[in-house]
């Protein structure tokens, strides 16, 4: 097998360099979103960071078509998330690897995994658990403030559009905007189903966003995600019927859009998700004219930079620390 080397594109190493976005251009939040914000790329990544890598495997494990995997695991390769690697000539056979902007994004699948069991009903039984090497304790992951080590609940963040950063910038490019195949088995996303609700849909990805932000009512939301009200109002009542958001008001007969959208207590605790989520991008994703949202930890005053820590020993969550624990092992411990 040849040895791996990080992909580099016009001679710039996407593996271990951030990209440089041009001035004016979609910003670092926009670029995540129209990596992420996919329920397929999702699940790809999800299954890269437990070790797989060929092709075959993907397409065994996702139960996804021919040319919706393709199209994903290409993209993924241009945004240097994964490096193609030749490992045979004839016939031609590849791996994906995962590049450290690759590997980088653990965090994200386990701030989505802890949310899944706590917060939907069922997955507290059937998700495996998550163990930590360095205690040997079934732990949970906490949002930390890398400065005081303070928790980071969302309302202890105070945030605003920093120089790259405004709605119109924050929304993925309309040549990245596209549906999963409606048509493929879509048996796979049921190991995350209301997160791929939430963040596997860049409409949903940037409503969730604009309520943690403070949005509550619908004009804000239509006017903050520049989509057509339509959508707004599906996806409102998406979150509605999910118990993340919670209508206050009445929308009654000349009263239409008149209620305002809360954030649960669900809802709120989805913002580990966003909070890790935005964090590697804003350091993968470097604008020239700054970056896209200024953030604050409001309690030491430094600004935002957020770690997982074990909520059993309180030290820093490494991915190569974690451990998933079957079912069946956790039932036998019982």
């Amino acid at each position: 097998m040849p040895s791996v080397s990080e992909p580099v594109v016009d001679g710039v190493d996407l593996g271990t360099v951030p990209t440089r976005l041009e001035r004016g251009a979609t910003n670092a939040i926009g670029r995540m979103l129209g990596l992420l914000g996919d329920e397929w790329t999702l699940l790809i990544l999800q299954r890269a960071l437990r070790g797989t890598t060929r092709y075959g495997q993907f397409l065994d494990e996702l139960a996804i078509s021919n040319a919706v995997l393709t199209s994903r695991l290409a993209t993924m390769e241009r945004e240097g998330v994964l490096h193609r690697v030749v490992y045979q000539d004839r016939p031609v056979r590849a791996e994906y690897v995962l590049t450290p902007r690759g590997r980088g994004l653990w965090p994200v699948t386990i701030a989505i995994w802890e949310w899944e069991r706590r917060w939907v009903p069922g997955h507290a039984q059937t998700l495996p658990g998550m163990r930590h090497a360095l205690c040997g304790q079934d732990f949970a992951p906490d949002l930390t403030c890398r400065v005081c080590r303070g928790a980071v609940p969302s309302s202890t963040v105070h945030a605003e559009w920093g120089p790259s950063g405004s709605p119109e910038r924050s929304v993925p490019d309309s040549s990245t905007r596209r549906r999963s195949d409606a048509r493929a088995d879509r048996s796979s996303a049921g190991l995350f189903p209301e997160t791929m609700a939430i963040f596997g849909n860049r409409w949903s990805s940037a409503l969730i966003g604009a309520s943690l932000r403070g949005l509550t009512r619908f004009g804000d939301f239509a006017d903050a995600l520049g989509a057509p009200p339509g959508l707004v109002a599906e996806r409102l009542r998406a979150f509605c019927d999910m118990g993340v958001l919670e209508a206050r008001g009445r929308r009654g007969p000349g009263r239409v859009g008149r209620a305002e959208y809360h954030l649960t207590d669900k809802g709120h605790a989805f913002y580990p998700v966003v909070a890790v989520a935005i964090d590697w991008a804003q350091h993968w994703y470097a604008a020239e004219d700054g970056p896209a949202l200024v953030q604050q930890h409001v309690p030491c005053g430094a600004p935002l930079a957020v770690a997982l820590a074990c909520d059993q020993c309180s030290a820093d969550l490494h991915g190569s620390d974690i451990e998933i624990v079957p079912r069946s092992a956790r039932r036998a411990a019982r």
